[in-house]
């Protein structure tokens, strides 16, 4: 991965048989980054995206392998109890137009992905909802 930042935001290149979820992590910690916005476009080759019921209150993981284009990748990251938290979605599509998309588990990358990460001046903690079964949004 390689990134340079230009005021608020930062350019990030992930690179081949990089793990997307991990490079966030690791840019985000590395710039000291409490509240942003994320989206990228790119290839990958191996991702597992969830999609959350909302009855059960559980993930359902999908592993997919092969050839997909990023379709959108778009999340935030702010902070959970002060510390790291990031939420990303992902859509990818395959050699036959056909789109799979849920919340981003792992995801590495096949040839590039080009993010920007837009660093937002404030800062948002999480708060787990026992009623909805999610870490959401709380304002400070």
């Amino acid at each position: 991965m390689e990134y340079r930042r230009f005021g608020d935001t930062l350019i990030v290149r992930i690179d081949r048989d990089e793990e997307i979820v991990e490079q966030v992590r690791a840019v985000a910690e590395k710039e000291k980054i409490r509240l942003a916005s994320v989206e990228a476009l790119g290839a990958v080759n191996d991702f597992t995206i969830g999609v959350f019921d909302t009855v059960e209150k559980k993930y359902y993981a999908n592993h997919f392998r092969g050839a997909y284009e990023i379709v959108s990748l778009t999340g935030t990251i702010s902070t959970m109890n002060g510390e790291f938290y990031q939420h990303l979605h992902m859509s990818a599509g395959d050699m036959k137009g056909n789109v799979f998309g849920g919340h981003l588990n792992s995801a590495i990358v096949s040839a590039t992905c080009e993010m920007v990460i837009r660093v937002i001046d404030g800062e948002v903690d999480r708060l787990y909802s026992e009623e909805v079964g999610l870490n959401l949004f709380r304002f400070l």
